[in-house]
This record gives C-alpha cells, structure tokens and sequence, in this order.
C-alpha cells in the first residue's frame, strides 16, 4: 500500500533503501558517502515502524548532546589521564556519528513519505543549533582541559565561526541560494571537506581519541578555516549585490 501525505498525496509505494538515498540533499564527500548513505538506513527503519521523522530529529539531539556532554564532563580526568582519553574520544567519535546520520535521516524520511512541514524543518534547525553549540563546548572544554593558557578570544572566535556553515546551510535552502565554487569536480570536492559536517566531527572525534593535546590546534584550525570561509562569503555576496 502506498505511503500518503498528511494531504492524502501518495508517495513512494513501499519505500526501499535507495528511496531513502536519492532522496539526500548532499552534504558534501563524507556525507554522501557515509553520512547520508547510515542516514537512509535509519530512514528506512522510521518509515517501518511509523515513526515521524520529528522523532528521528529529537533523537539526534539526545544522541549528540550525551556525547558532548560526555567529553566536557571527563574532561579534566582525560587531561590528568585518570580516564582513558581513547574510550571518550571514541564515545564522542560513534556519538557524533550516530547523531549527525540521524540529521540526515529525518530529511529523507519526510521527504519519501509525504511528511516535510514548516514545523519540522523549524524543530530540525534548532535541534542542530542545539547540538553543536554542545559540540562546540565539549571541543572548547577539551582544549582548556589539555591547555589552561588557551586564550578566551580563541574559544569566542571558534565558537562564533563554528556556526558559519549552519547559517550558510540554512541561507543555501532558499530560492536565492547561491555557490562560490560551483564545481562538482573531485578537486573542489575535496577542498570542500573542510566544510563537511561529517566528515569535520569524524575528524574531531580521532584527534580526542588518539591525541586529546591537540584540541587547541584544532579549534584553532576550525577558526581560521570557517573565518575564512566568512570573509569569503561576504565578499561574494557584495560583489553579487552590487552588480
């Protein structure tokens, strides 16, 4: 029996994985290949068991912020190393995984079945924003923890620009959404990485896992990667705007 809409519009007639897949939204490299593709199997079980996909939204929040809230309440004992720094860096690893598949599942799921609204996609955003204002802590804590001297502008500056890619995803969804770089060749798809949220948090969850003291040349990283991306953004859109 088909799946319909809440306006009675029919949809996809027993939905299947690449349903699920197709109905993506990209994300870049890691997130297609990985994120998106976990992403349609959580999909695929919602539809199975009639879950909304608002469920799927909230359980992504819980699943991120329980892994954040991990890392900055072990903080100060991986630092003094009276608690293993690979087994929290892992949880964060898996957790933030875990979570942003999820990000990616409840899209998939409303779209397949007829079920986007307004609402959800307000929920899905401030969800996100949620969790990585958490990400952003536990990362901020991690480096204070392996490096009491870490200036206070550094951690205002990586958590004011850590949210540069949510606000450029959000202002992508629009009808004047628009691309500094609209190549799809695997170069510029590689560049494009270090704007990945998967493969960014994969890359946040190894460096605590295996080297936890080099939190604060990653915050520093993200700072100088995503204040770029800023100035470059605004650049292009001035530019845009005046011609």
């Amino acid at each position: 029996m088909p799946l319909a809409s809440p306006q009675g519009e029919h949809t996809v007639a027993t939905p299947h994985l690449d349903d699920f897949y197709r109905a993506n939204r990209g994300g870049g490299l890691f997130s297609e290949a990985v994120s998106q593709r976990l992403g349609a199997v959580f999909a695929l079980a919602g539809a199975r068991a009639g879950l909304a996909p608002t469920v799927l939204t909230v359980a992504n929040l819980a699943l991120g912020l329980a892994a954040s809230t991990t890392v900055i309440a072990t903080a100060g004992a991986t630092a003094d190393g009276s608690a293993p720094a690979w087994l929290i860096g892992l949880v964060a690893l898996v957790g933030w995984q875990l979570a942003y598949a999820l990000d990616c599942a409840d899209g998939q799921l409303a779209r397949v079945t007829g079920q986007a609204s307004p609402a959800g996609a307000r929920v899905d955003v401030l969800c996100d924003v949620a969790a990585q204002i958490a990400l952003v802590t536990a990362l901020s804590a991690v480096a204070l923890a392996q490096r009491p001297a870490t200036p206070i502008w550094l951690i205002a500056a990586f958590a004011g620009t850590w949210m540069v890619n949510l606000v450029t995803s959000v202002m992508q969804a629009g009808p004047n959404a628009a691309s500094m770089l609209k190549s799809t060749s695997v170069p510029v798809r590689l560049v494009k990485l270090v704007r990945d949220y998967g493969a960014v948090v994969f890359i946040a969850g190894v460096v605590l896992a295996a080297v936890p003291a080099a939190a604060f040349w990653l915050i520093a990283a993200f700072t100088l990667v995503n204040g770029g991306f800023l100035a470059a953004s605004i650049a292009f859109s001035a530019r845009a705007a005046l011609h």
